[in-house]
């Protein structure tokens, strides 16, 4: 970034600047940089699939590969009284794994990707875009032109779209849902390390009596800070063998599988009749209901089938899934459950048991891979939904930390890092054995699933547009099984399941308070801003000292000017020459590609001197990964003075259709020009074509110099006359003069201005209100990352404004 005289001091910045001047001695038409987006990508060949499938096996399905470590040990935790439980809790298994990963996910579920995404958030956008919501109200017209902001206006609004438009409780519960889901996965971030590495080194008890819980306990704690420590270095350093292993595990679980069912007895092939579990519940009654909190456990890390979509292809998963996964998983259940109708004693560890002698130990190490791996793969989960509750306003600014250059979503966060350790290493300490944990891992594994068939059955409606009693028809399937799991072991909250429900608690109450706090920061500068009439009023000088440089001010708004602003000017009479106001505007989409980040408006005419910049972000955007963002900047700016020549060759008529209605309120003022820029997209206009003739990256708008000749050659052909080209000289000198003024504004200097506020409840507000922003929501703002650090504010050019917001 800049120093403080304004030059690119590193990352190549010089270089970049004097490319930079020169496009000034060449012909106009800045060309942005180009990153192909989801829409433009073709569809991908049989042998890339493949791969992906063969890549997914150790990061999509690890938590889910691991479950024969853990979940008969679970489900029987007292001991087998009967026989026919084992086949009865088998038949469970088979249909709770066929019912739910399966069809539910594989079949449905998947399909609901945004522009390739999934996870909670992902259904979330798609029900903001489609409703006209937000966690932030700073929806704009323009932002559905962005070639990743997908809505489908061909269907009429239904009556449940207008109903949560129209309701901000609805709204926050729709919030209160996505964020209950939330606290649900760092919860499962929290526990599948506990209970996967645990379950896998208590293996090693079998190997000697000598050895005993505490042992198995020192050894995983061990393993968990070796684990968590490793994080900082990412996993494209050791995610290469990450595939290999699981392939090798899954086909080791389903040998050993047939193994079992060949040694031991045939009857478990009685449980593919559903009647099994009928006569279950029958013989059991409540006992058996109780088990359901066990069997659950075959299902943990199904929500990564979906929220790891954006890594690979839903396709890739689907195949992974079918021809590796759901066959090795039943085989191995089905092998433990023979091998339980001959020996029910050795229900307290039927994995490690049922082993063949000579493979024991490899068995041994390669469970304890799988463990570490199935880990790393929910941790590394949890960073992006937390990354992703940071840019739509739902959590504290955090440090994000990009550990890979090749694939976006390969984050670290040191912050979340260790407090997860924390955590679970208290957990692991605490409670020494996987039939507690299991309780409380099995409360975050159902309780995710339910969050997100409640948001596929919005998605349904509202999006996809089924009919209703499709919805209904998903909802009353899914959902009644999963809230029957989840009655089941919310039974056991005194037996560790209180654990998910005190982490969902304390994580859902920081989001909230974090997100009610932002939410009444941004209303207060909304209903406290200064009109742009009344900037504009002030004449070109504003009735200040002009200074030369360049000044950014940082602002939530993506209209009007912020009070910080008129606070600033109130008490210090000075402003740059040049005065950008700058928005870092966070969307509900995945993505927002590179040449449609910036949209630039100017605001009054050239004398003023004034932009307004809005860059905009995707969910899995960082703004800080733009270490050029800066020279981006400048560039938007650029190509903004050439397209409003362009357009202002051709008369400026066609401007008034994108102002705003504030805008429009002081088009009465003399020479007001206002003229957006999205990209390198062209200005629609009179002779131009449409912005959508550019709206495939592939194909480059013609610069200013091109479209002139282009008009002047057809004018020739059509008159047979012989134009004067000076018009056309002076239009583009008139352009270098501006953009020479721009430049020598930013070499004297580029100064940030960026609010340093302190949100306080107003006297008269409610108790309640005053303990969540005066206390909660300012103690979070205190500790956690400060603002001009997330958004990668260089220190030396720094002006910091400092006001009290009442709210």
């Amino acid at each position: 970034m800049a120093g403080s005289n304004g030059d690119f001091e590193d990352r190549g910045g010089q270089g970049k600047m004097r490319n930079l001047d020169r496009t000034l001695d060449q012909p106009l038409g800045l060309e942005a940089e180009r990153v192909s987006s989801m829409r433009n990508q073709k569809v991908l060949p049989a042998a890339v699939i493949l791969h992906l499938a063969f890549q997914s096996l150790g990061i999509v399905y690890g938590d889910l590969g691991a479950s024969p470590l853990y979940v008969f040990r679970s489900t029987f935790p007292q001991g087998i009284t009967n026989k026919q439980d084992v086949i009865g809790a088998l038949s469970l298994i088979i249909y709770t794994v066929t019912f739910i990963p399966l069809i539910k996910y594989m079949f449905i579920v998947l399909k609901a990707n945004d522009n390739g995404e999934g996870g909670t958030f992902a259904l979330y956008s798609l029900l903001c875009r489609h409703c006209n919501i937000s966690s932030l109200p700073n929806r704009h017209p323009t932002d559905e032109e962005l070639s990743t902001f997908v809505v489908d206006h061909q269907h009429p609004k239904t009556y449940l779209q207008k109903k949560l438009e129209g309701s901000h409780v609805l709204q926050r519960l729709l919030l209160g849902l996505v964020l209950v889901g939330t606290s649900m996965v760092i919860g499962d971030g929290i526990l599948t390390p506990a209970i996967s590495v645990l379950s896998a080194v208590s293996g090693i008890k079998e190997a000697s009596s000598s050895l005993n819980d505490n042992v198995v306990t020192i050894v995983s704690l061990v393993i968990i800070v070796s684990l968590f420590s490793m994080q900082r270095f990412g996993t494209a350093r050791v995610g290469f063998f990450f595939a290999p292993v699981f392939l090798l595990w899954f086909v080791c679980i389903a040998l050993i599988g047939i193994y079992n069912i060949a040694q031991n007895d045939k009857g478990i092939f009685q449980a593919f009749s559903p009647l099994q579990i009928v006569y279950f519940f029958k013989r059991n009654k409540r006992a058996g209901w109780e088990h359901l909190g066990g069997v659950v456990l075959c299902i943990t890390g199904t929500e990564a089938l979906f929220a790891d979509l954006g890594h690979f292809t839903s396709r890739s998963i689907q195949i992974a899934f079918s021809t590796v996964v759901y066959p090795s998983l039943l085989l191995a259940y089905l092998g433990q459950a023979a091998f339980l109708l001959n020996y029910p004693e050795h229900s307290d560890n039927p994995f490690y048991k049922s082993l063949p002698v000579k493979l024991y130990w490899p068995m041994f190490v390669l469970a304890t891979l799988a463990a570490i791996i199935a880990s790393q793969a929910i941790i590394s989960a949890t960073f992006s939904i937390v990354k992703q509750s940071v840019a739509l306003g739902c959590f504290p600014r955090v440090k994000i930390v990009h550990t890979s250059d090749q694939f976006q979503g390969q984050i670290y966060i040191p912050e979340i890092n260790w407090l997860l350790m924390i955590l679970c290493l208290v957990i692991t300490a605490g409670f020494r054995d996987t039939r507690q944990i299991g309780n409380a891992y099995g409360i975050a594994v159902v309780a995710v699933m339910l969050v997100t068939t409640y948001l596929m059955t919005l998605v349904m409606l509202m999006v996809w547009h089924k009919p209703l009693i499709v919805g209904l028809v998903f909802l009353l399937l899914f959902g009644s099984v999963e809230s029957v799991y989840v009655s089941s072991v919310l039974f056991k909250v005194k037996q560790g399941g209180w654990v998910p429900l005190v982490i969902a608690v304390a994580f859902g109450s920081i989001m909230y308070v974090w997100n009610y706090g932002t939410l009444k920061r941004y209303e207060y500068e909304i209903q406290n801003k200064v009109s742009v009439g009344w900037l504009l009023g002030l004449g070109p000088s504003l009735g200040l000292v002009r200074v030369p440089g360049i000044g950014l001010v940082y602002t939530d708004l993506a209209h009007g000017v912020t009070p910080l602003f008129s606070h600033f000017i109130t008490h210090l009479p000075a402003i740059h020459s040049t005065v950008v106001f700058v928005c870092i505007k966070y969307l509900p989409v995945s993505t927002v590609p590179q040449e449609e980040r910036f949209l630039t408006r100017r605001i009054g005419t050239k004398a003023y001197s004034m932009y307004r910049c809005a860059a905009r972000y995707g969910y899995r955007d960082l703004h800080k990964k733009d270490d050029d963002f800066e020279y981006l900047l400048f560039q938007s700016l650029i190509r903004f003075n050439e397209f409003e020549a362009l357009q202002n060759s051709f008369g400026a008529d066609s401007l008034a259709a994108s102002w705003t209605p504030e805008e429009r309120s002081v088009s009465s003022l003399p020479a007001l020009e206002m003229a957006p820029v999205i990209g390198n997209s062209m200005l629609q206009g009179d002779g131009l074509e449409n912005n959508s003739a550019y709206a495939d990256s592939s194909i480059q708008p013609p610069s200013m110099s091109e479209v002139f000749s282009q008009e002047i050659s057809a004018a020739t052909e059509h008159q047979g006359a012989h134009f004067q080209t000076s018009p056309i000289t002076a239009c583009e000198q008139d352009i270098h003069n501006e953009l020479r003024s721009l430049m020598r504004a930013k070499d004297a200097g580029v100064t940030y201005l960026i609010g340093d506020t302190v949100v306080k409840a107003r006297r008269d507000a409610h108790y309640l209100k005053k303990l969540a922003i005066n206390h909660a929501y300012t103690f979070l703002r205190q500790t956690c990352r400060e603002s001009t650090v997330a958004l990668n504010i260089p220190h030396e050019s720094l002006l910091q404004v400092g006001m009290i917001y009442y709210v």
